[in-house]
């Protein structure tokens, strides 16, 4: 089973730093991909009191649970992080794969998979990077164009969140001092005296599960509010449609043949429930002072085809296109009962072209997920403020609130007025709309009808960017030409040499995945061209031996900076430190193929092909640009 193993402070830190002196791309994202600011424009917002520089961000999910994928996220553009929802039960066994991005988008997991106290670690982690990466100067950022912030997530019921191990998560996040200065030694020495921020986020939004009653919600939303002192969003589900009207617009308007499960709506609130207890919810955030919200949408529970994700799981998740007009539909009710006097959040279907027409609706923030895992991944963020930009400047708009009082013609100076205004021009047209219809978006990635193998593919390099953790790169292999010979020790002490066909390696460079950061969510899978799943199929490199050795029926290797390489294939598995090749009966010095010195036991087949592939590997990725093996 995958285990995701975060990555040290200070050699993410050391890595990151010395790719910007370096003037290429950062973690794999394109130099021309990183975002530094409006120019005359200004995209800054408002979240509970805090102000930002975008209200675009990514949404609670896969990216949003290591450090290195909240860094590229604000390389991106990003500057509000909904962090992956945490809970009591933090040792779920999630079924593999589990992301579906072929059409739509498709999940069968939901919760953060580190632990409570590793999920703290590594949120105050990033929070500390991205203060060092403003404070280095290297990204050449706008003034104020730096300023971010954290939305923490929990779930799902009220007794969990009032467990010890939950509240040690929550008051650590909101003052981090213990844990800001445990990390501290690892930074470089010119960033350890930052002061750093001790609050990583006093904004929570409240990930109401499918199922979850609406009296479990409010109960919770007021317990976060009056006792843990948190501004609140209520995150809610598309169901508030309700049977009829989801399924309408769902199946009959949009296209879509997958079936919306009765159980969907079994146990969540209707709309006017959900009505009832939000306005109960004003009077709580009157009265403590802290604000309240609400986000549309979660995901929407559909029937599980199991023809990729597994076919144990009944039900996922649904995201991406058709999701927008469902939760679309849900901000001009709300909107219409409530009008602007409560914040909303929005998260679904996200991607360039409509990234302008939230803003303009004055949702904040605006949050993104299915899309990043598209080809491109986080360096698709840049296409959404070059949208923002062309549509401000073809407005004359030069705030955001200038462009919501431009973007849909209403004019005039009444903010509030504007966002209902342009919600109802932009609800209105969105059910005709053919981007979200499932004619255009019924076609799968092409496939070539390839294998993968452990060396050599088409190059691509798809698999780097929609890896969500960042776990798939590339390293440099010279093209060569191995005759692959295999020698046994007879009885007599003399090698016997058999040859097979040679080993024939002659693409540009190679892939591999760094499994430490790979869940086996299968998303590289989608986008190969070939079948069988770089992450499957590619050498696998761990981050130490402790838990190279913990997956031992799994194939993968580990490299150490100063030269052990120890790798498993097939099952089997052999060592090489120098020269010296070692396996299972056998430990020889191969500094000459012919002639091996060295212990062997009679009849032990020693395959010299895997010294080679060792010896490539562990020098390839050692050699090569920065990766998280040399890091």
């Amino acid at each position: 089973m995958a285990h995701l193993i975060p990555f040290p402070l200070g050699r993410l830190t050391s890595r990151i730093l010395r790719e910007l002196d370096a003037g290429g791309p950062v973690l794999d994202l394109p130099r021309a991909k990183i975002v530094k600011g409006p120019g005359a424009l200004d995209w800054s917002t408002s979240l509970h009191g805090t102000r930002v520089a975008t209200p675009l961000g990514p949404a609670a999910g896969p990216h949003t649970q290591l450090a290195q994928n909240i860094v590229l996220a604000y390389l991106g553009g990003c500057r509000i992080f909904e962090l992956k929802t945490v809970q009591l039960i933090d040792d779920l066994v999630i079924p593999r794969p589990c992301i579906d991005v072929r059409t739509v988008g498709f999940n069968v997991e939901w919760s953060q998979e580190l632990k409570l106290e590793q999920s703290l670690e590594e949120y105050v982690k990033a929070s500390m990077l991205l203060e060092v990466l403003a404070a280095s100067g290297k990204l050449g950022l706008a003034p104020g164009f730096e300023r971010f912030a954290f939305d923490l997530s929990v779930g799902y019921d009220l007794k969990g969140i009032k467990h010890e191990r939950v509240q040690a998560f929550l008051h650590g996040m909101l003052d981090a001092t213990a844990v800001i200065d445990s990390l501290r030694p690892e930074l470089p020495k010119e960033y350890r005296d930052l002061p750093f921020r001790k609050c990583i986020g006093d904004t929570l939004t409240l990930s109401t599960f499918h199922g979850c009653p609406p009296g479990e919600i409010e109960g919770i939303t007021r317990y976060l509010m009056e006792e843990v002192g948190l501004h609140c969003v209520v995150k809610l589900n598309p169901t508030l449609n309700g049977p009829t009207e989801a399924r309408r617009l769902f199946n009959e308007v949009l296209g879509y043949r997958y079936r919306i499960p009765d159980a969907a709506f079994a146990n969540d609130p209707t709309f006017e429930q959900a009505v009832d207890l939000v306005t109960r919810l004003e009077a709580t955030s009157k009265k403590t002072g802290k604000g309240l919200g609400v986000k549309f949408s979660n995901t929407l529970v559909v029937e599980n085809e199991g023809d990729f994700l597994p076919a144990s799981e009944k039900s996922s998740y649904l995201s991406g296109q058709p999701l927008h007009v469902l939760a679309m539909s849900l901000v001009a009710r709300f909107r219409a009962v409530f009008g602007d006097r409560l914040p909303i959040s929005f998260s679904a279907g996200i991607e360039r072209h409509n990234f302008p027409d939230a803003v303009a609706l004055g949702l904040v923030p605006v949050t993104v997920c299915t899309d990043l895992l598209r080809p491109g991944g986080y360096g698709r963020l840049a296409t959404y403020f070059q949208e923002l930009t062309t549509r401000m400047d073809a407005v004359g708009a030069k705030t955001l609130d200038e462009f919501v009082l431009r973007a849909f013609g209403k004019g005039g100076s009444d903010v509030d007025a504007a966002k209902l205004h342009n919600t109802e021009r932009y609800v209105g047209a969105l059910v005709g709309n053919p981007r979200y219809a499932s004619a255009a978006n019924a076609r799968p990635p092409n496939k070539v009808g390839t294998k993968l193998v452990l060396f050599d593919c088409l190059t691509c390099d798809k698999c780097v960017p929609v890896c969500p953790n960042h776990a798939n790169f590339t390293y440099a292999l010279p093209a060569i030409t191995l005759p692959v010979v295999k020698l046994t020790r007879a009885a007599d002490g003399a090698w016997v040499k058999t040859s097979s066909p040679p080993l024939v390696i002659s693409k540009k460079h190679q892939l591999a995945t760094y499994a430490d950061f790979c869940n086996e969510c299968g998303n590289c899978d989608v986008f190969c061209p070939e079948d069988g799943g770089p992450y499957v199929l590619k050498p696998r490199f761990f981050g130490t031996e402790q838990t190279w050795n913990r997956e031992p029926k799994g194939d993968g290797l580990f490299v150490s900076r100063d030269g052990l390489a120890r790798g498993r294939f097939n099952g089997r598995e052999f060592s090489l430190q120098g020269t010296t090749f070692s396996g299972e009966g056998f430990e020889l010095e191969v500094g000459d193929v012919e002639q091996p010195r060295g212990r062997a036991e009679a009849g032990v087949e020693v395959d010299l092909t895997y010294f080679h592939i060792l010896r490539w590997l562990r020098d390839s990725v050692l050699a090569s640009p920065v990766n998280y093996v040399n890091a």
